[in-house]
């Protein structure tokens, strides 16, 4: 499909495309890689009349020790977020991940930031930031402000951005030597997650993070729980989906995806075991 008719604007910093929101109201999007917004305009689902690409902020794009945690500018394309020595040193979870988003066209297109701003809960990286109890930088013409991840994440497709706010870091704890792992289950290599999990050891936090199982990423407080007590990965995997209400579409049922659920809690919960 053909999206609305638009204005292109392009931006050469953060203050100019925080201005050009200001001016621009809720009438504008940030483009960054595109690839979460462009088919939703296609769709229909979003008709924004203007667009403000970022896509050129090269100031944004860079991965950082910061000492307990590692930053990472929000336009970092996930390619670089992959190949990242910093990331895959200290958090290897982080650049895992980013190497199983889409195909390479997207990984070299595609940024963290946008990702991660589009709040769409059958997204890898937003579910991995609240596993690991990231924190997102955001830039708006009032300062800057930082939230954790747990709070940032509203309904869907909705986050704590407000119009005229930018996306600008997101810190991510460094993992010490903590096992980790991330299960997704797909029907082809480069589709959204019909369920994934994203789980970390005890030194890393002990997050354990679902995808597509709620309007939102969401954190899997009872099997984090379970686990604190010393439950087995089983045990602590059969209460996956407590207080959950996953969706159902084309792809799978809510029971499918329940049942999905808990296998896949129980493997990662294995393989960070393994890993520890």
């Amino acid at each position: 499909m053909i999206p609305a008719s638009f204005d292109y604007v392009k931006a050469g910093s953060a203050e100019e495309a925080i201005s050009l929101l200001t001016e621009h109201g809720e009438e504008a999007k940030i483009l960054a890689g595109g690839h979460s917004l462009l088919p939703l305009m296609k769709l229909r689902l979003a008709s924004p009349s203007v667009l403000i690409d970022v896509g050129r902020v090269r100031d944004l794009s860079y991965v950082r020790d910061a000492g307990n945690h590692v930053a990472v500018g929000a336009l970092t394309r996930h390619h670089d977020v992959q190949t990242s020595a910093v990331l895959q040193e200290s958090v290897p979870l982080v650049a895992h991940v980013a190497g199983l988003v889409g195909d390479p066209q997207v990984r070299h297109r595609g940024t963290i930031g946008g990702s991660v701003a589009h709040g769409d809960s059958a997204s890898d990286l937003p579910a991995v930031a609240l596993a690991l109890g990231a924190t997102f930088v955001i830039q708006g013409p009032s300062g800057t402000r930082s939230v954790p991840a747990t709070s940032f994440f509203k309904g869907f497709l909705e986050t704590d951005l407000a119009p005229d706010e930018l996306l600008t870091e997101i810190q991510l704890p460094k993992m010490n030597g903590a096992g980790w792992s991330y299960q997704k289950f797909n029907r082809r290599a480069q589709d959204w997650a019909i369920v994934g999990v994203a789980a970390v050891g005890a030194a890393g936090g002990g997050g354990v993070a679902l995808v597509n199982m709620a309007s939102t990423p969401v954190r899997a407080s009872a099997v984090e729980d379970l686990v604190r007590s010393g439950s087995s990965p089983e045990e602590a995997a059969a209460v996956a989906a407590r207080d959950l209400d996953p969706p159902a579409d084309l792809n799978a049922s809510a029971e499918f995806r329940v049942h999905l659920a808990t296998v896949l809690v129980r493997r990662a919960l294995e393989e960070v075991a393994a890993r520890q």
